[in-house]
């Protein structure tokens, strides 16, 4: 059987996991910390643009989806808003490191629960082939985004 959404998404969760503890464990005052940083941001909106059009949409449109859909993209907006305020400060400035830990704790707690829940709920609305094109569908979106951020 070919790829799946989820293990289209499954790839970027992992990335994005590894990323939050290359930031936490990064140093203060080092470029590392900052280029960290960026990758983690770029990955973040690249991935949640591509998600949220090429899985969440399809799922809110069935009644089964709704609650947790709309779940789902409240947790990238409060991961996005977390991401705006490090932008707001520099590396080495009180506090960021806090930020950072909160960023990190809500992308984890995200992704287990996208993982553990919200997998199991739209592998219920979906069938195997749209499962196969919504993959394609993220992927090439999920490409075209990071290129289109790390231009910006």
């Amino acid at each position: 059987m070919s790829e799946t959404i989820y293990d289209a998404l499954r790839e970027s969760h992992e990335i994005q996991r590894a990323l939050c503890r290359e930031l936490l464990n990064s140093k203060p005052h080092t470029q590392h910390r900052i280029s960290t940083f960026s990758d983690l941001r770029v990955e973040l909106a690249a991935h949640a643009a591509a998600e949220e059009r090429f899985l969440y949409a399809p799922i809110l449109m069935d009644d089964m989806g709704l609650n947790s859909s709309r779940h789902a993209l409240h947790e990238h907006h409060q991961i996005d808003e977390l991401v705006e305020e490090l932008q707001g400060k520099d590396t080495s400035e009180r506090g960021w490191l806090t930020i950072a830990k909160k960023l990190s704790h809500e992308v984890n707690h995200h992704l287990t629960e996208e993982e553990k829940k919200f997998f199991q709920v739209s592998g219920k609305i979906l069938n195997d082939k749209q499962k196969r094109t919504l993959a394609k569908q993220y992927r090439e979106d999920y490409a075209r985004m990071l290129k289109v951020l790390r231009e910006n």
